[in-house]
């Protein structure tokens, strides 16, 4: 008996020298981990270096064609993209779907010495690309290839853009395409709510928000195509930009003696489509009861880029998506899948400005009634020194990935050539951005958001939401049944 006593106490005692050793232990590692200076306090950082901006070569051809050229030896590679001065705010409302047909057909119509098929073989075996679409506000041509087959490449480019064939059975071919498009547009969640949102901010007949349909795809002849093509592709009504590993002067004379022979015309461009916007208060309904989360945007229009406040925009924004609605739904309440907020602003026409947030169907008026309050906050009081200088922080710190690559650099360029903004606008907002205050902030905030005036749009099941989306106001239920197309004649037979 006394043996056993002896190791029980033994036992204890080893016990209680463990559990000392662990917590001297532990309290060393505190002093270690606690007493330790932030890495801001341990290192000096030094300053960045200067971005390196590479050499572009500006010049325009006799027949108009604006060129922005960039030599950039790294690799044995050419890359070409153009802007033509076209888009869809341009088709009819009873043909939409026309420019993006003239576009995709451009290409794969061929010429008239060869099938777009032939191209397409020719193009695969020298492992080049060109593609052409057109957009809402440009039409865009992207050619890569390798050097050493610069000049083949470029007598299809000039064959291309010249002398199409706009074939009918590429055309055919193109508008089941789109068709099938049209099909599959409510499959998606998010590729609704962005959609319809955009058709509450600028209006389902706005060139800006409008769809194309199996009946606007239908009404669109090879004539309207030809047209179309016809009145906007033009040498002096496009600017090219061109990087990769060449030589400037002798780009610049293969350039002109390929497309040079394209020739210019008189281009009057309609006046760009106007956005009229009311700010009101609405709350909008789309039922899809296969889901069982729901897509949240609020908002209302936004602005120009040009605008002087978008510095301040800019950093209100950045507070306002990730310091504040970030945390307070997703980290704080645990509501959100993702949250979001963009001060959309646009080049030529403005851009939307919106919140949004997915989350499960229960929470979503709380999340709604917490991204409200958000943005009321915002509107009512300043921010904090902390908020401000890490929006500024991420905003500068990230400003060097835009020149992390030619194409990046380029491509910006000639986009602002094309708008009519200066080329080193984006320096400028980098500049604006470094002065802005908390004061800047607020003012921005009170001048652009009208956090009583946002429309709501809500995609989900209603019938799992805890409290219904009446709360927040009357609900306008939407409609995003896909008209079906017309039979033909020939199809009734």
């Amino acid at each position: 008996m006394n043996t056993l006593n002896k190791k029980i106490t033994a036992r204890k005692k080893s016990i209680v020298c463990i559990f000392g050793l662990a917590i001297c232990i532990g309290i060393m590692c505190g002093v270690f981990v606690y007493g330790q200076k932030s890495p801001k306090e341990t290192f000096v950082f030094p300053p960045l270096n200067p971005i390196q901006m590479p050499k572009v070569e500006q010049m325009e051809l006799p027949n108009g064609l604006q060129l922005f050229l960039v030599e950039d030896h790294e690799y044995p590679t050419i890359d070409m993209h153009a802007l033509v001065r076209t888009g869809s705010i341009y088709e009819p409302k009873e043909k939409v779907g026309l420019a993006a047909l003239t576009g995709r057909v451009l290409r794969t119509g061929g010429t008239v010495s060869k099938t777009g098929d032939e191209i397409d073989k020719e193009l695969e075996s020298i492992a080049a690309r060109i593609e052409v679409f057109i957009g809402q506000t440009s039409g865009n041509i992207n050619v890569s290839l390798l050097k050493e087959d610069l000049d083949q490449v470029l007598g299809i480019l000039a064959d291309i853009l010249m002398n199409p064939a706009f074939r009918e059975d590429k055309i055919t071919l193109a508008k089941i395409m789109e068709k099938s498009s049209i099909s599959r547009r409510n499959d998606d969640i998010g590729q609704i709510t962005r959609r319809e949102f955009r058709k509450l901010i600028y209006g389902k007949d706005s060139p800006y928000a409008r769809l194309m349909e199996y009946s606007t795809i239908d009404a669109v002849t090879r004539e309207d195509i030809v047209k179309f093509y016809e009145t906007f592709f033009h040498p002096n009504n496009t600017i090219m930009a061109v990087w990769g590993d060449f030589n400037s002067k002798e780009m610049a004379t293969k350039l002109e003696k390929t497309l040079g022979a394209w020739k210019g015309k008189d281009v009057m461009l309609p006046p760009i489509p106007e956005v009229k916007y009311d700010y009101k208060y609405t709350v909008n309904f789309i039922d899809k009861p296969d889901v069982n989360q729901s897509n949240i945007m609020l908002g209302h229009i936004g602005g120009l880029m040009n605008d002087p406040d978008i510095p301040a925009l800019s950093v209100m924004n950045s507070i306002l998506s990730y310091e504040r609605m970030f945390k307070k739904i997703r980290t704080d309440e645990g509501l959100a899948y993702s949250v979001w907020g963009v001060y959309g602003a646009e080049y030529q026409y403005p851009g939307i400005f919106t919140c949004g947030a997915q989350t499960k169907s229960e929470s979503t008026v709380y999340a709604i009634e917490l991204m409200l309050e958000e943005l009321k906050r915002i509107t009512r009081d300043e921010v904090s020194d902390e908020e401000l200088a890490k929006a500024k922080d991420e905003y500068l710190n990230g400003y060097v990935f835009n020149f992390d690559s030619r194409a990046k650099i380029v491509n910006r360029m000639m986009a602002y050539a094309y708008y009519g903004y200066p080329l080193d606008f984006m320096e400028k907002i980098r500049k604006e951005v470094e002065k802005v205050t908390k004061k800047d902030v607020l003012r921005v905030a009170k001048k652009y958001l009208q956090p009583d005036k946002v429309q709501i749009l809500v995609v989900g099941n209603k019938e799992t939401f805890v409290k219904p989306l009446s709360t927040l106001g009357e609900v306008n239920n939407i409609d995003i049944s896909i008209p079906t197309p017309e039979k033909t004649a020939n199809e009734e037979k």
